[in-house]
């Protein structure tokens, strides 16, 4: 899988926790830690490890395998490392005290849109 294609789907199964405020940053060229950062925010504790657990449940049908993992048994800022994509889950607080957006103003960021889900109700 491509780092961009894996980067949208960590992405997605993100989402598909609810996580929240879900970021893809482009960091090629721009250092040598990784092709992509995929930034996520957890609620709580549990949601963060929740949203974590669905990431590796979902890439396990992939046979893909984060090489490493840090923060899981806290909950407050789990990392993913997928070599070339980081997924970095964390509670609202520390997500604004470490601020990694602004670590990499040039990188192109995008946001992981939430797909309609269900039956749309409008006027007619």
């Amino acid at each position: 899988m491509k780092p961009e294609e894996l980067a949208e789907t960590l992405g997605r199964l993100a989402d598909d926790k609810k996580a929240a405020d879900i970021v893809v940053m482009d960091l090629e060229g721009l250092t040598d830690i990784a092709d992509y950062f995929v930034i996520a925010g957890g609620t709580s504790e549990r949601h963060v490890r929740t949203i974590a657990d669905g990431i590796r449940e979902g890439m396990k049908e992939s046979k893909v395998r984060p090489a490493a993992s840090e923060g899981y048994d806290e909950g407050r800022w789990v990392i993913l490392d997928f070599q070339s994509v980081i997924v970095h889950i964390f509670l609202g607080s520390l997500r604004e005290l470490y601020d990694l957006e602004s670590l990499w103003l040039e990188a192109k960021k995008y946001r992981i849109k939430k797909e309609k889900k269900g039956v749309e109700v409008g006027n007619e």
